[in-house]
């Protein structure tokens, strides 16, 4: 078993998932970053300096004993107050947009590389396959 699951781990495609699964989870803190700390910043400012991850609306009453600013999204929410956090759900479907978008531009420029690659010299694998086939029925 052990043996077997060497194997496992050695074969090239799950390497190459592992890679991939790291990669994309600090792509996507670069991405998040991205979002949260220029493009909706620069957004509020067009706005009027809003900050859309305090844009919410309270759907619960706040606790006795609340020490937090009922005013902040944060606060309220640490606070176990039920809040309907829209501008945080903005803020997280633009940081998913944009991912998407660069995803996109990653595979298209991939895509193009690909096509722009020369084509090997000589027969394709099925023109092989059918000489070898052909080659094989006149030996009978």
């Amino acid at each position: 078993m052990l043996k077997e699951f060497q194997a496992f781990i050695a074969r090239g495609n799950v390497l190459d998932l592992a890679v991939a699964v790291i990669i994309g989870a600090a792509f996507a803190t670069i991405t998040s970053s991205l979002t949260e700390d220029v493009i909706m910043p620069i957004i509020g400012t067009i706005f009027g300096g809003l900050d859309f991850s305090n844009y919410f609306i309270r759907l619960g009453r706040i606790p006795d004993g609340f020490t937090g600013n009922a005013d902040s999204y944060v606060d309220l929410k640490r606070g176990g107050v039920a809040v309907l956090g829209w501008g945080q759900f903005l803020t997280v479907v633009l940081n998913f947009v944009i991912l998407a978008f660069i995803i996109f531009l990653m595979v298209r420029a991939a895509n193009r590389l690909i096509e722009r690659r020369p084509e090997a010299a000589g027969p394709s694998e099925v023109e092989l396959l059918t000489q070898i086939r052909d080659e094989l029925r006149k030996g009978r």
